[in-house]
């Protein structure tokens, strides 16, 4: 692990701590029932929360899968990768608010997710 890639991965780290203080203040002083955004403003905390907490986590089991070794192109699949679970959580999040989550949908959307990340890690790496 060089010196770059643990600089980055504690600051993601800290910057998830961040987050999930910024969740506990949202959880405890907005309510989504009294404020009209209030539902949408603990989605997307969450879910960036989730993104970042997300993020370095994909990346160290990659590179504990790799025999320790960081190959070009790691960060950006697990910050991709982090994405994905921040916007499912997102949209889960939402979801449930509405009323309309179903766990068929949940576990739809989250095969979705799966495709499109092996579509996009296969189609990085030349193997075909």
């Amino acid at each position: 692990m060089t010196r770059r890639d643990r600089r980055l991965s504690l600051l993601l780290f800290a910057a998830a701590a961040a987050a999930w203080v910024i969740v506990a203040v949202v959880g405890v002083n907005v309510d989504p029932v009294e404020t009209p955004g209030g539902g949408y403003i603990g989605a997307a905390v969450l879910g960036i929360a989730a993104a970042l907490t997300g993020a370095p986590l994909f990346w160290l089991g990659w590179f504990a899968k790799q025999r320790r070794i960081a190959y070009r192109g790691d960060w950006q699949r697990a910050l991709r990768r982090g994405g994905w679970v921040g916007l499912l959580v997102a949209v889960f999040v939402l979801m449930r608010l509405n009323g309309v989550f179903q766990p068929e949908i949940g576990l739809f959307l989250v095969a979705l997710a799966l495709v499109a990340e092996v579509t996009l890690s296969s189609a990085g790496t030349g193997r075909r």
